[in-house]
């Protein structure tokens, strides 16, 4: 080509430029997922949610009657949160000195020492606790009792309980946005709600169209979108300033965990029935669905490091299913003694 040439088309040039320049990002986010890693740590019991500390390095696991924390660089355990009744959920403050378990047997929220690992508080909640987040406009945690539908809040410099608020349905997960507002789903009433934590109030209750039973609870806080997930293999997108239903995409049997990848826009759903990772492209009209990739079978809560682009969730083997009798007749298969891990997801 001739200098006249190479100058007589500079738009093409340029979009030509520009395509490369904006290659990689979209190359990064097409990219598929895989399993990078199995962590076996072993030990008996059930689990519920597990809570990624990026800047530490660190991964807090809900393990039954204690919260096992593992080095996210090594994959190995480095202590454990014992002697409670039935973990849920964990919460991290903002300071990096303290964290919160939701004690759901126990009915209260334990506050732990993040360097040391030594419980210096327990405080009583409502029935049940469950999801539990820290709000950091107000410096509070937020207990969702399951039981008693309602939220605990709990001032995190005193450690004392400054308001109860009646839930219209049984509290699922919970996410903030960081500024005095809290989302969480009512799993029994197939809608989201809007709190103010400056207030102590519920603001707005939202039904989520075509979502049976919400758990799962995923936030986009640039683009002011919920992400949900839903028994009936849906994810239901609701913008969060006004309550509308925006898509309803398919993801795998069985979730209840979400998350959410700001860097690429990519929600996900952790889906234990299917034993399942579906990943939805959410800067996509339609929002498609472009991986649902194959984890384990009871893989249905994970947690996403922002730092390290990965996704962790946990399962363990499971025996046969006993036989349904007239006391139980929906029994579930027991858990294989030893054989709990951490799947590690990235690409």
């Amino acid at each position: 080509m001739s200098i006249f040439g190479l100058f007589a088309r500079p738009i093409a040039g340029a979009a030509l430029l520009c395509g490369l320049l904006s290659a990689p990002a979209q190359t990064a986010a097409q990219q598929p997922y895989k399993i990078l890693n199995t962590w076996k740590l072993g030990g008996d019991g059930g689990w519920d949610d597990l809570r990624a500390d990026p800047p530490a390095h660190r991964l807090y696991l809900t393990h039954g009657t204690r919260v096992d924390v593992v080095d996210t660089q090594t994959g190995k355990l480095v202590g454990s949160i014992a002697d409670l009744h039935g973990t849920h959920g964990v919460a991290l403050d903002d300071a990096g000195k303290f964290g919160y378990i939701s004690d759901g047997r126990g009915n209260a929220v334990v506050v732990f020492d993040r360097a040391t690992l030594a419980t210096v508080a327990t405080i009583p909640a409502g029935t049940g606790p469950d999801a539990i987040v820290f709000e950091p406009a107000t410096q509070t945690v937020w207990a969702f009792n399951g039981r008693s539908n309602d939220a605990t809040v709990i001032d995190a410099a005193t450690c004392k309980v400054v308001a109860t608020i009646p839930l219209p349905g049984k509290p699922e997960f919970a996410i903030v946005d960081g500024k005095g507002t809290i989302f969480d789903n009512i799993e029994d009433k197939n809608e989201v709600i809007r709190l103010d934590a400056h207030t102590n109030k519920l603001t707005a209750e939202w039904p989520l169209t075509g979502c049976e039973s919400p758990s799962g609870l995923a936030f986009d806080s640039a683009g002011g979108r919920l992400f949900s997930v839903c028994d009936g293999k849906k994810m239901a997108v609701t913008d969060a300033s006004t309550g509308k239903s925006l898509a309803t995409p398919a993801i795998g049997d069985s979730p209840d965990g979400a998350g959410w990848d700001a860097a690429h826009k990519l929600a996900f759903s952790s889906n234990g029935g299917s034993g399942t990772l579906t990943v939805i492209d959410a800067a996509a009209p339609g929002y498609p669905a472009i991986e649902d990739l194959p984890t384990q079978r009871g893989a249905r809560t994970m947690t996403y490091d922002s730092a390290a682009d990965r996704i962790y969730l946990v399962t363990a083997e499971f025996g046969p299913r006993p036989a349904p009798t007239a006391d139980n007749p929906h029994p579930r298969p027991p858990i294989v003694p030893g054989s709990f891990v951490v799947l590690v997801v990235g690409r």
